[in-house]
């Protein structure tokens, strides 16, 4: 094992990374450096910075010899206390951060994706090396969420946790409700306004929703979470239409992130859902994140803020460096607490209960509404309301139904799509029921 310098000198650092976000983590070390310095007693000082193509201009302006194209080599430097990783991606940063714990460096990471995918292994290996990972940037960027689960709710047994976690969707789904525009519509304007990337696939289908709450579900109910296992569905199939039916119902229509513990099971989903206007995820706008827990002694809990970009994220990187600074003055190392997860099953989508709401579009003649109902009561979903919202050889009907269980709603929409007086199911969306 490596080891940095003594516990009360400066924390040296190794930044994997210098793009964004490290670039933002660069100038806010220079800007509020003296500041940090007075609180932890300790000065931060960024000595080696791995980058791929370490000739390439640069907006920050570095030290010679700062910057190097060997990652390998910054991981191993005996040096450098602390290694930041903002690279991204699951490899080589995965093998980077195994080796830094190896040598005895302390790590922060804003990597969702590797942190969902092998947070297990890492949080062990820190364990094993007596080590500090830190992960806040990983989920929210600037919102501490990580750190209210881990420490300020931690005499808490968590009963769930439900989240806006993606930005760009809840923009998205803003503008769509406040300017009554489409899907594609609103998100061009994502785009124009940087909120979106020109591929916008992780953010509308749910992908980085899902990876946050895989982290989330991870540290709130002390279980491996893997990503590819949390149910996901995205908002591309959303509509002006839902979202001002929604209204006319007393909801407002949000991308959740839901985990919640269930006889002794975890549950956790991703998907549109029809939220509450007294919910106190309803008012959540634009590109804020928030997240929403439930705790048996805290009762309800909610942090807001911007859960993207560089300068939120880089506060978030900077504040775990800072934490890390102040153990090791204390001489307080590896106190991970998650090394010990233990496994417990996922429940399965199909038994997952909520009301639903449909958008249909039939036949309008006598009778209809009869054969509809029968197919329901069938499979033993109750219909809380039905209307009929236009009229003519095709007419749209909205229906809400009682709580119902996932695997019966999937039989009647089936059923509902082999009907010869119903010519589509437009959509179907997940109510939020309040409980």
């Amino acid at each position: 094992m490596v080891k940095g310098a003594a516990a009360d000198g400066p924390v040296r650092i190794g930044m994997l990374g210098c793009g964004t976000v490290g670039t933002a983590v660069l100038r806010l070390l220079r800007a509020n450096g003296d500041e940090i310095a007075r609180r932890t007693g300790a000065a931060l000082t960024v000595v080696r910075v791995a980058v791929g193509h370490p000739g390439r201009p640069r907006d920050v302006e570095l030290g010679p010899g700062v910057l190097t194209g060997d990652a390998a080599g910054v991981v191993a430097d005996p040096q450098i206390d602390v290694v930041v990783e903002v690279i991204g991606g699951l490899e080589p940063a995965r093998t980077l951060l195994l080796d830094a714990m190896e040598y005895g460096k302390h790590v922060v990471t804003a990597n969702k994706q590797l942190i969902a995918r092998h947070g297990p292994e890492l949080f062990s290996a820190a364990a094993r090396a007596g080590v500090d990972l830190r992960l806040e940037a990983s989920v929210g960027a600037g919102v501490p969420v990580i750190q209210m689960l881990k420490e300020s709710l931690a005499a808490n047994r968590i009963s769930e946790v439900t989240g806006i976690l993606n930005g760009t969707t809840n923009y998205i789904l803003t503008r769509m409700a406040e300017d009554g525009v489409e899907f594609g519509d609103a998100l061009a304007e994502a785009q124009r306004r940087g909120f979106a990337e020109a591929d916008p696939t992780d953010d509308v289908e749910g992908h980085d929703a899902a990876a946050k709450l895989a982290i989330l579900a991870m540290i709130a109910f002390h279980t491996p979470v893997q990503a590819e296992l949390v149910y996901r569905e995205g908002i591309a199939r959303v509509s002006a239409q839902d979202i001002r039916y929604a209204a006319e119902l007393g909801y407002v229509l949000k991308l959740l992130a839901i985990a919640r513990e269930h006889g002794g099971r975890v549950e956790a989903r991703v998907h549109p859902a029809f939220l509450p206007r007294a919910h106190p995820l309803a008012s959540v706008r634009n590109e804020l994140n928030a997240v929403f827990v439930r705790g048996d002694a805290a009762g309800e809990v909610m942090i807001v803020g911007r859960g993207a970009g560089g300068g939120t994220t880089a506060s978030a990187v900077v504040a775990d460096v800072v934490d890390v600074a102040r153990n090791r003055r204390r001489g307080a190392h590896g106190r991970v607490g998650w090394e010990a997860l233990e496994p417990r099953p996922l429940r399965p989508m199909e038994e997952v209960e909520t009301p639903f709401y449909l958008l249909m579009q039939v036949t309008d003649r006598p009778g209809v509404f009869a054969r509809i109902a029968a197919i329901f009561g069938e499979e033993g979903v109750s219909i809380s309301a039905i209307s009929q919202k236009s009229r003519g050889a095709d007419a749209d009907i909205v229906m809400i139904t009682h709580t119902a269980q996932e695997g019966r709603m999937r039989r009647v929409l089936s059923r509902l799509e082999a009907l010869d007086v119903v010519g589509t199911v437009r959509n179907v969306i997940r109510v939020v029921d309040g409980d």
